[in-house]
């Protein structure tokens, strides 16, 4: 045991001396020596003041400039109303849920449901509509994008459109909007209602639904169950019209009373005509009478019962009695045809009607809430957004070339980076096209500018320098701004 290592006792740290005051000294140091860091490089912006109001000045003229300059663009917007999706599915189980318990936000329910579900909601069906190929095809075409962005290809004719849409849906109240920027806002407001009127279009003409294909089926069914009833009235009305067969089984009841009738009277003139014949001649009057009478009754009589194997008579008012069943059975075929399409014709109708009516009811509907209109005010450019800004950047660069070129003339000479650094700068300005070898004038005039540039900064540079070396000296300062030459040196 007496081998072993003695535990460190915690009490023993006391005994070791406190070196707070040598932490304190060294941040007091560190501190200060930041401080003058910063004051120095103050200072140096404060020496090239001039230069930094130069290229401010420089800097919001340009923006301001190029903020005038750029073309204006306007903006048209179309707010389309949420599509219904209580029709069925998730949306109607939350609308009846939320009736039952009294809540009041079923359409938010719905929708964060069948967003957490990752269920298809309506609106991004549209959205998927308004961006797909055949409506961006449709506005490329019809306004001539191609030519108007200046694309060779549709694929960026598709591109360029596509950055100048804006197409968004609001989570919390579910319209969705549409926004259109082109330089004409004639243009920009053609362009969203053609947004409109093409998602309309591909709604009611290219749904997929059940309903859909429902209508259109018993659609073609009526087609057809119309025109072959229309056939069959046209066949019977031929029959019936060369025939003179309006209704058989009521004409043949009229044909057979009739004969009945002239029968009867046939029977009784000949009765009366045998009584006259026992007492009078031939010759005599009342007898040709009656003769002609009973002659005339027993023709009735053979044009009602008519004569079978003979054709019909083309100049006959209506069938004789033995005709009848022989048409009968064609008008009967003819006439159960025509009850039979109408029939089907009925129930295909009242089907069909129904259908579209469902419909209805399943392919959402395009409910325009703000209809596009013709911009007034520009969306773009902001001109005093824009001139801030790049009036800001410029002070940005002029600070940074200040102190990078600060920072570069006091990084020692043989330091590898700065050798690099060199080279690079070197190697890239060789290869500019102003950079010529044959001593041009447009070189000589470029390194002039260049070279007074470069003074310039040179004598500001050296300005601040010595105004640090008095400050930091112990030499009594000469006049303002002069400095013995050897110093300068």
């Amino acid at each position: 045991m007496s081998d072993l290592p003695v535990k460190p006792n915690p009490a023993s740290l006391d005994d070791q001396p406190y070196n707070g005051l040598v932490i304190e000294a060294i941040n007091e140091t560190s501190l200060r020596e930041a401080r003058e860091r910063k004051m120095a490089r103050l200072r140096r912006l404060w020496n090239n003041r001039r230069f930094l109001l130069r290229v401010t000045a420089v800097g919001l003229v340009v923006s301001t400039a190029l903020a005038f300059l750029t073309p204006k663009r306007y903006t048209s917007v179309a707010r389309l109303m949420p599509p219904d999706q209580s029709s069925g599915g998730l949306g109607s189980m939350l609308a009846a849920l939320t009736d039952k318990t009294g809540l009041g936000a079923a359409g938010g329910l719905a929708a964060m449901a069948e967003s957490a579900l990752g269920i298809r909601t309506t609106a991004e069906l549209f959205i998927g509509i308004l961006q797909s190929e055949t409506v961006q095809d449709d506005l490329i075409h019809k306004f001539n994008l191609q030519k108007r962005y200046h694309d060779r290809y549709l694929y960026d004719a598709r591109k360029d459109l596509a950055s100048h849409t804006d197409i968004d849906e609001d989570r919390k109240n579910g319209i969705l909007t549409i926004k259109v920027t082109d330089r004409d806002p004639g243009m920009a407001h053609a362009m969203a209602q053609e947004y409109v009127d093409q998602l309309n279009w591909v709604v009611n003409h290219l749904s997929t639904s059940s309903a859909r294909r429902e209508r259109i089926f018993l659609e073609e069914e009526v087609k057809k169950s119309s025109q072959r009833l229309e056939d069959d009235e046209k066949a019977f009305s031929r029959f019936a019209s060369k025939n003179t067969a309006i209704d058989i089984p009521e004409q043949g009841k009229a044909m057979l009373t009739s004969a009945s009738f002239v029968q009867g009277q046939l029977i009784a003139a000949e009765s009366q005509l045998e009584g006259l014949r026992q007492i009078y001649t031939d010759n005599n009057a009342r007898v040709r009478t009656l003769q002609a009478q009973v002659n005339e009754l027993k023709q009735q009589l053979e044009k009602l019962s008519g004569k079978g194997g003979e054709p019909a008579d083309p100049n006959a008012l209506y069938p004789s009695i033995r005709q009848l069943p022989v048409l009968g059975v064609p008008y009967a075929d003819l006439y159960r045809n025509v009850k039979v399409d109408e029939v089907i014709f009925a129930m295909l109708t009242q089907q069909y009607e129904a259908a579209k009516v469902k419909e209805a009811r399943e392919i959402p509907t395009v409910m325009v809430l703000d209809v596009p209109q013709v911009p007034k005010k520009k969306s773009f450019p902001p001109h005093i957004l824009l001139a801030f800004l790049g009036t800001l950047l410029s002070l940005i660069g002029g600070v940074v070339w200040v102190l990078g070129h600060a920072a570069w003339h006091a990084a020692d000479p043989g330091d590898p980076g700065k050798a690099l650094a060199a080279d690079v700068m070197n190697d890239v300005s060789a290869m500019m096209p102003w950079r010529a070898t044959n001593g041009s004038r447009a070189h000589a005039a470029w390194s002039r500018t260049f070279g007074r540039f470069a003074n310039r900064k040179n004598a500001v540079e050296e300005d601040a320098a010595q105004t640090e070396n008095l400050d930091a000296g112990n030499g009594s300062p000469g006049p303002p701004g002069h400095l013995p030459k050897e110093e300068t040196r």
